[in-house]
């Protein structure tokens, strides 16, 4: 062996290392470079080393045959995963963030008025009271043509589009051209958005001298503080029992359920408790503040009744407290927590299930990756017939529960009423039926009060218009001609049996335009049979029932 090749032998191994140091540091630097171009709004956990998801999002970003968006990637991996535990998570995209949590807040930025698009207009139901379109001098009835200098009448606009363009940050300016029916020039108004109340509480009346009702639509940060000074006027007008209307109320906070039902237990009783995997069980107990312990009550429910209205109406049916009345609940038993994430969006992930005091979690039944059946179990109990008739609800012997004076309870489905009140099929009043199904009554009503707001003007209170405002006969004939209009078939005695419920739900929908919740429920309530039900066993009912 030559000198030459000796003295390349003894080299070689410095040449190996320097080789494989050159193509450690390379490797890192490209591991940088592609790292800081697929940079996901996550963080790894310590120690957690190779990230799947991350790595296929990079790979479709820096490789797929045509451009693609991260941040549509991310909701869809996302998404994806979400399919994969239960129905209520949830990702929020940050465009839609102020939408879904406004009402949980119970406040909200805008001009501070209720409309709808009627024949592609934006139409003002009502401006809310001592909001900023009220202060400027927008009226019920006014049509939004333009907002700041953007067509919006005429051009298919949807409601989601029109409150993104009328919300915003308090203390912005918004301009509006509206047309007002008579004015025969458009108005002009620039308005400066403010905090608008959301209540979650629509009416608080009394029935009778006795009888109290209050009708809940949610429960978001001011529900028990509505709720409080609705019992307290309620109390000074006479109160001793309450009707407490939970029917359509989708849920909310739980903290606001435990409040409310805090006020009807005495001390020391058990509301709720909740517990997950990795969540150690919390127990909601009540104190000794509830200022109805004394006040029966009767807690109305229905198939829209859900997640917190079931907590309140589990809370008290489990503890022998009051009667509810009505149709199976909704049936969701599970809580979800909410993680904002740095580009605004938020996923709301279930992290427990709640128990109501007899130990029942009346979540009802799912299948991953397939929850369209899951929100169509309400429609599927038209089909079974249980609406009619509460002996096709079939409950399972295994989730019995007993309430400490002994009534059998049942857990896995919702919760079921003390007392049902079937929906009837009513042929009797089959007319009546369709025109309210159809929304005919509801877009007369509208149309009616849209022609004649001069004349209604002159009602201020509920008081006034219950006692001096009826549909005339005159009015009623127009209204079944346009019925027919719209394609109805019917007969003279038909029209005639349906006559009076039909004329009572006309004037409840022009109190509501004009009066807003407190013109609709009172006279609503007259054809209302779950109310009607509730009235009648409150009357026959003592406090210690």
């Amino acid at each position: 062996m030559s000198q030459k090749q000796k003295n390349y032998r003894i080299y070689l191994p410095i040449v190996f290392a320097l080789i494989l140091i050159s193509g450690i540091i390379l490797g890192f630097l490209l591991q940088s470079k592609v790292s800081q171009q697929a940079v996901l709004p996550f963080v790894n956990r310590p120690g957690s080393g190779y990230n799947k998801v991350d790595e296929v999002i990079r790979y479709i970003e820096n490789d797929y045959v045509d451009s693609v968006h991260q941040d549509h990637l991310e909701a869809d991996a996302i998404k994806g995963m979400l399919n994969d535990l239960d129905p209520h998570s949830q990702y929020i995209p940050a465009d839609e963030f102020n939408e879904l949590n406004d009402p949980l807040l119970g406040s909200f930025d805008g001009i501070g008025i209720s409309f709808q698009i009627e024949k592609d207009t934006i139409m003002v139901i009502n401006p809310i009271p001592g909001g900023p379109s009220e202060k400027v001098g927008l009226m019920a009835g006014d049509r939004i043509v333009r907002v700041n200098d953007t067509l919006v009448a005429g051009v298919h606009i949807t409601n989601t589009k029109a409150m993104h363009m009328l919300k915003g940050k308090k203390g912005t300016k918004v301009k509006v051209t509206i047309y007002r029916r008579g004015v025969p020039k458009l108005l002009h108004f620039t308005i400066t958005r403010a905090r608008i109340p959301m209540y979650s509480l629509d009416i608080a009346y009394m029935v009778n001298k006795d009888l109290g009702y209050i009708k809940l639509n949610k429960f978001s940060a001011t529900t028990y503080d509505e709720f409080d000074r609705a019992v307290r006027k309620l109390k000074k007008e006479g109160m001793k029992k309450l009707i407490l209307d939970l029917r359509g109320n989708p849920g909310g906070l739980l903290s606001a359920a435990i409040r409310v039902a805090d006020e009807f237990l005495p001390a020391g009783k058990l509301i709720v408790y909740t517990k997950g995997l990795h969540r150690l069980k919390t127990v909601a107990y009540s104190t000794d503040k509830g200022q109805l312990k004394h006040t029966d009550v009767a807690v109305l429910i229905d198939e829209g009744t859900a997640s917190a209205a079931e907590i309140v109406t589990g809370a008290l049916q489990d503890n022998d407290i009051g009667v509810v009345i009505g149709r199976r609940s909704f049936g969701k038993g599970l809580v979800q927590e909410q993680l904002r994430l740095p580009d605004g969006s938020a996923l709301r992930l279930t992290v427990a299930r709640y128990y109501t005091p007899t130990g029942r979690c009346i979540q009802k039944p799912y299948k991953k990756d397939d929850f369209k059946d899951y929100y169509a179990e309400a429609y599927r109990r038209y089909l079974d017939g249980e609406m009619e008739n509460p002996d096709s609800i079939k409950f399972n012997d295994s989730l019995k529960f007993v309430t400490p004076k002994g009534k059998v309870v049942y857990g896995g489905g919702g919760i079921m009423p003390d007392i049902y009140v079937p929906l009837v099929e009513d042929t009797l009043h089959s007319f009546y039926n369709i025109l309210a199904n159809k929304g005919l009554i509801y877009q007369f009503a509208f149309d009616y009060t849209d022609t004649h707001r001069p004349q209604l003007r002159k009602y201020k209170d509920f008081k006034s218009f219950d006692k001096n405002f009826h549909m005339t006969e005159k009015e009623y004939a127009d209204l079944v001609a346009f019925a027919k209009s719209k394609g109805i078939k019917t007969t003279k005695r038909k029209e005639k049996l349906s006559e009076k419920r039909i004329k009572i739900l006309f004037k409840a929908y022009v109190g509501r335009n004009i009066l807003n919740e407190k013109g609709f429920y009172p006279i609503y309530h007259q054809i209302d049979p779950i109310f009607k039900k509730a009235v009648e066993v409150m009357n026959h009912r003592h406090v210690d029932d």
